[in-house]
């Protein structure tokens, strides 16, 4: 990264592994500022892998995972935690907390001996969850909710720890598409609004070219491609790393790249486009079995 800006996070030379599998080596990424950067690829190829190493959860076997210039694993827990915020998959409540309660410990990296609750604490509170449309849960138990309710609350959390970078891992997993968008639209709004720096895995292609600033495209452990979604999301691309035949649009909304899928209709009818169906393909590069069920999530979702 010499020579360079320096970014406030990133990944040098990395090499990840659980145990003695190897899921990525010599892996090195930067994470613009104020960005919203998606990571896509196939499943199995080590997406969340990366993500939980730029998250301080996985140390790397080898390389460095850089936080402000220092080693993310060299500084103390709280200090990162007052930096880097994290929203991983699946999240669990504990039994019988409300909303507010939960929304609460994000707050947990400020306190200290020197420094208790505070009215500075709970308006931060309420404004976590007043931002994220959950204000109204606040008595509710976190449990009673729905998976989009609960989603935007651990989302509250996360922007209670008022950290100027956000890293969300698979957030719309097991949603409906309605609030696959609400969330996506709630991101979008924190870092355009709030100027906050967004990492995120998604398997939705179309989603992470509608909304990303910043494609970080992985495909066996090796970034294949980074920049702009507009010189990232190509045919030539897509079917690299997803082994997806496909033709790549403006998307009538959005002016966004969007994938459209070569089907079976269109192998029949057009022999332009001879290509497979919209299931993405497997990664041959590597074993599936390499990687925890965090990695395995959903096929990419190309929409047509």
């Amino acid at each position: 990264m010499s020579g360079r800006q320096q970014q406030r996070l990133g990944a040098e030379s990395v090499t990840l592994a659980y145990e003695q599998r190897v899921i990525a080596r010599d892996l090195s990424v930067e994470i613009p500022d104020h960005s919203f950067t998606v990571i896509v690829g196939p499943n199995a190829c080590g997406k969340s892998t990366l993500l939980r190493a730029l998250s301080r959860m996985l140390k790397p076997a080898q390389g460095r995972v850089l936080l402000d210039g220092q080693s993310i694993h060299s500084m103390p827990a709280k200090k990162v935690a007052r930096t880097l915020g994290l929203l991983p998959q699946s999240s669990v409540a504990p039994d019988g907390i409300t909303v507010a309660d939960l929304v609460a410990r994000g707050r947990y990296p400020h306190q200290g001996l020197l420094r208790q609750w505070s009215p500075e604490d709970e308006r931060i509170v309420q404004e976590s969850m007043e931002s994220t449309g959950v204000a109204e849960l606040a008595d509710r138990f976190v449990d009673e909710l729905s998976g989009g309710q609960r989603q935007r609350v651990w989302i509250a959390m996360a922007l209670a720890q008022q950290t100027p970078l956000l890293l969300l891992d698979e957030p719309t997993t097991y949603l409906d598409i309605q609030h696959q968008i609400d969330v996506l639209d709630l991101c979008a709004e924190l870092h355009e609004n709030q100027g906050r720096t967004l990492v995120a895995v998604l398997h939705d292609l179309n989603h992470a070219a509608r909304y990303a600033t910043h494609l970080i495209a992985v495909r066996g452990g090796e970034v294949v491609a980074e920049g702009p979604p507009s010189e990232v999301v190509t045919a030539e691309l897509v079917e690299r790393v997803f082994g997806l035949r496909c033709q790549v649009i403006d998307d009538p909304e959005t002016g966004t790249p969007l994938v459209v899928p070569a089907g079976r209709q269109a192998r029949a009818g057009r022999r332009s486009a001879p290509g497979r169906t919209g299931e993405a393909a497997p990664d041959p590069t590597q074993d599936p079995a390499q990687e925890p069920a965090q990695e395995s999530g959903q096929a990419p979702a190309l929409q047509k």
